[in-house]
């Protein structure tokens, strides 16, 4: 026995245009609705039918206010109905064609439903055009295009406006138990992926539907206190930061900015009390958080809200610049992690360039995260890099990173629109959102080649080079220039791991044996 597979409409319900029905009418037009199903089939949906409308008559429900609740009450119900089987109420299956016509009569028109949406129907069909255009897999977009139908479903049998969807109702869709009249491989939820499948499914759809101005935006940012604003403004107007500064100072600013009360009140007690609580939360961070809270108050003087004397009542942060050593890894460590990259998938020929990047040039994973197919000069063989200083900076392009460079983008780089060098190789093609993912592809690399006891992150690789530039005779001048430091002091550090040039100028100490 085959389901039936009727087309399901989502938009605005179409008026019923014939006199007013009645039981057998709309049992009748219901199963003439069933286009393509087979005879049994469709008189079990009839059948479905006959028994529901029976019962609400004989509970007094008219047809027009029909809902889930409804059904429910239907299901549940000890069955007396004359010429009915009382046994099948209670069947899931049963019921699931009883939902089935209450969807045909809000197709109708016989049942009211939120209609704030036009054409749904041709928004569902732009939006598996849309997944097409963004590279998804068949599988991908069946799978997308599936659960923006069921939450479609959903919304309309909860009976709520599209224009009132928030998150919140995302988040029941993901954990509802579904009796929606869609067809479903399974109504019930396997582990922790069903909700989480639901609810991205459901996010994709109505972040769709808001960039095609279907729906109005989301409220993307929740209420921020004016003073905050005004000192992300002054930060970018008097003090030059970048995007990722501001983020930066404005998140520390919201940990404690509570705790200062008005800027009328503020004083040196207070500060320190924050000052101090922060630096034991952050001991390493100590000097940024430090120069964050110094940086607020400032703001604070310049507009005259509080004493200008309070720039100097921070507590003195002792910070040895020389106290430790730079974390890096020997020649023959770099070279075996490049050549355990290998470069069978689209993933590791883009982690192979990126790993080449850090370890040859020293870029820092913000530079990667920047880079840009026109930051590539193959003519002169140069790279354009714009550092944290934001001007920009050309080194030289070698020619093992060149080359697994032009590796990336024959082979494994999609081929859209982006300007970004560094793509995500699964659709939607992306850049990445930050420099922390270059920092999460080393980690990555490093768990594929079963490499251990070597430093983490991709600033290693800036050390490690600067290390076995001074060891092979450079300069600090050249490995300044080669890492773009603003101050040879920067450059310095670097000094302390020369171990067989500091044994030249080690002098004996005093007392012991020549």
């Amino acid at each position: 026995m085959t389901s039936p597979k009727t087309v399901v409409s989502y938009g605005r319900p179409k008026p019923w245009t014939g006199d007013t029905p009645t039981p057998d009418t709309l049992s009748t037009a219901f199963h003439s609705s069933l286009l393509g199903t087979a005879a049994v089939a469709a008189g079990l949906y009839k059948t479905a039918a006959r028994h529901f409308l029976y019962w609400i008559d004989q509970q007094g429900i008219a047809v027009s206010i029909v809902d889930d609740a409804v059904v429910r009450r239907f299901e549940k119900h000890r069955c007396r109905c004359r010429g009915f089987s009382r046994h099948e109420p209670n069947r899931p299956k049963f019921t699931s064609k009883v939902r089935r016509f209450v969807r045909f009569l809000e197709d109708r028109g016989m049942v009211a439903v939120p209609d704030d949406i036009d054409h749904l129907d041709t928004a569902l069909a732009d939006y598996a055009t849309f997944l097409v255009q963004e590279h998804y897999s068949a599988a991908s977009i069946k799978s997308y295009r599936s659960e923006a139908a069921h939450f479609a479903a959903w919304v309309r049998v909860s009976r709520l406006r599209w224009q009132d969807v928030t998150d919140k109702h995302v988040a029941l869709y993901a954990g509802h138990s579904c009796r929606c009249p869609v067809y479903r491989k399974r109504g019930t939820l396997i582990g922790h992926h069903g909700p989480l499948r639901r609810s991205k499914g459901a996010r994709r759809f109505l972040g769709f539907l808001r960039d095609r101005q279907i729906l109005p935006q989301a409220e993307s940012q929740p209420y921020e206190d004016e003073d905050l604003t005004a000192y992300k403004a002054w930060l970018k107007a008097h003090c030059g930061s970048s995007a990722a500064t501001i983020r930066r100072y404005s998140d520390e600013v919201k940990r404690w900015y509570l705790l200062l009360g008005p800027p009328s009140d503020l004083d040196a007690a207070t500060i320190r009390r924050i000052v101090s609580h922060r630096i034991t939360e952050v001991p390493g961070s100590a000097p940024t958080v430090a120069g964050i809270i110094r940086s607020y108050v400032r703001f604070l003087v310049s507009r005259g809200e509080c004493d200008a004397a309070l720039q100097h009542a921070f507590p003195p942060i002792r910070r040895y610049r020389l106290g430790t050593l730079p974390r890096y890894m020997d020649e023959a460590t770099v070279e075996g992690i490049i050549a355990s990259c290998k470069t069978d998938t689209a993933v590791e020929i883009r982690d192979k360039a990126i790993i080449l990047l850090l370890a040859r040039l020293g870029l820092r994973a913000g530079d990667i995260w920047q880079l840009r197919l026109a930051d590539i000069d193959w003519n002169e063989g140069c790279l354009r890099v714009c550092g944290k200083s934001r001007r920009p900076d050309r080194l030289p392009l070698p020619q093992d990173v060149g080359d697994a460079i032009l590796d990336y983008i024959e082979r494994a780089r999609p081929p859209i629109d982006e300007e970004r060098l560094f793509v995500r190789v699964q659709p939607p093609f992306r850049p990445f959102n930050s420099s922390a993912e270059i920092a999460g592809i080393v980690a990555r690399v490093f768990h594929r080649g079963a490499i251990e006891g070597v430093p983490t992150g991709a600033h290693a690789f800036r050390h490690s080079l600067a290390t076995r530039m001074l060891r092979a005779g450079a300069g600090l001048e050249s490995v300044g220039t080669i890492l773009r430091h603003r101050s040879p002091a920067t450059t310095a550090i670097y000094a302390k791991v020369d171990v067989p040039m500091l044994l030249k100028v080690a002098q004996d100490w005093p007392g012991d044996a020549a």
